[in-house]
């Protein structure tokens, strides 16, 4: 277990090597926290949860108060599972008791003679906001598409932002189209979501780094989260304001996007795509705006107002009725564990069940529908051509219900 993190091939080793790739770092991780080489100060200090093996969270150790404040923070919008078990480490750090659990520490240190904002991320940040910013960082499985988040607290434990990190050309292009859409949306308009507001974006070193206001400490999980919410979405992709003039398929530039993005793809996609504009490139539909992932784990309420968060995927010139297709599609796999036919045949149900609402007839509803799915498809390529593998619950499986649905090759 000793030694540097950024030697190892799991969770806690990319996000140490994204988030502490300065070489002139130390790191270490340790049953204890470790003294560092001559020549160097320690900078910060963590606690690795629940162990390195497994880790799931780097909680600061600056004081009790800070580690208490990031394992409790927006602690209502969590499983109750994960509710538990982070209450309980958070009453541990308000103890100063991390210790007892057997919670290694991973210690940062760096060289006395270098300016810390140059080889910190979060020492930079510090020197931005004019006070001490400690980092409660969230591991993930190393993935292509997997982006280090930082909870950011001051000393008194309060919330200050919360920084998404780009580390890759996928994470960099999904950091900055968080920050181009928060940047441009609506406030406090009709029916649309509230959204934490764009504090910053910047390139540090090799990083993009996106930095939002914290979400209000109120916000809950939706009471009915498998209920489609039908006003909001058409809100955002009306961006608050009239309907949009129908146009057919044929000759947008929504279509000219798939095709563009299939060429490039490779592949049957080509003929899926080409299906579709062949059956339904005379059918006219509204285009407007999509959040890109929405989903239940990316909403909540706060104050009787639908709150939305991850923004990353959003887009413009999409059919109306994208974000609905997606909340019942991913609902499906995610949250039930559905095959890819399954979550498709209930994302059709879906769509039939609420598209009116969104102005979809039948035949709009099924191109939404099956335009949906090459946009998915598109996008985990994308995401496998940026950087790593394929998702192995879509590919192939979402190429097949894509022939089966358009009658086209199966390549």
């Amino acid at each position: 277990m000793v030694g540097d993190p950024r030697e190892r091939g799991d969770g806690i080793g990319w996000v140490s090597r994204a988030v502490f790739g300065d070489e002139r770092l130390w790191l270490r991780t340790a049953r204890d926290a470790t003294s560092p080489p001559a020549g160097h100060r320690s900078v910060a200090r963590y606690a690795v949860v629940p162990s390195v093996e497994r880790a799931k969270f780097l909680l600061p150790l600056a004081s009790r108060r800070i580690g208490a404040a990031s394992t409790l923070a927006y602690n209502a919008l969590r499983p109750p599972r994960v509710r538990a078990n982070r209450l309980a480490v958070g009453v541990l750090a308000g103890l100063g008791a991390t210790r007892l659990a057997r919670m290694p520490v991973l210690t940062v240190a760096a060289p006395t003679d270098v300016d810390l904002a140059e080889l910190l991320l979060t020492a930079d940040l510090s020197r931005v906001a004019g006070r001490p910013l400690h980092a409660a960082i969230g591991i993930r499985p190393p993935d292509p598409h997997h982006k280090p988040t930082l909870q950011l607290f001051d000393d008194r434990g309060v919330a200050w932002a919360y920084a998404k990190v780009g580390w890759n050309d996928a994470t960099r292009a999904m950091v900055r189209a968080e920050a181009r859409a928060l940047h441009g949306l609506p406030r406090d308009v009709g029916d649309l979501p509230a959204a934490p507001r764009l504090l910053r974006e910047f390139g540090w070193r090799d990083l993009a780094v996106t930095l939002v206001e914290p979400m209000p400490a109120g916000v809950r999980r939706l009471p009915r989260p498998e209920r489609p919410e039908v006003a909001a979405m058409l809100a955002v992709a009306r961006r608050g304001g009239p309907a949009a003039p129908a146009r057919p398929l044929a000759g947008s530039a929504f279509l000219a996007d798939l095709i563009a993005r299939a060429e490039r793809a490779g592949g049957p996609v080509g003929a899926a795509l080409a299906a579709l504009a062949d059956r339904d490139g005379a059918t006219r539909l509204e285009f407007g705006d999509w959040h890109g992932d929405w989903v239940p784990w990316n909403l909540g309420i706060h104050r009787g107002r639908l709150f939305a968060w991850d923004w990353e995927n959003s887009g413009v010139g999409r059919p109306v009725g994208f974000d609905l297709a997606h909340q019942a599609f991913q609902s499906a796999l995610s949250l039930r564990g559905r095959s890819v036919p399954e979550a498709a045949g209930e994302m059709t149900t879906v769509l039939d069940r609420y598209g009116g609402r969104l102005g979809l007839d039948p035949a709009r509803r099924r191109l939404v529908a099956d335009a949906y799915l090459v946009e998915l498809w598109l996008r985990t390529a994308e995401l496998a051509a940026a950087g790593g593998g394929w998702s192995g619950r879509l590919h192939p499986a979402l190429l097949r219900v894509l022939a089966d649905r358009l009658g086209s090759s199966r390549g």
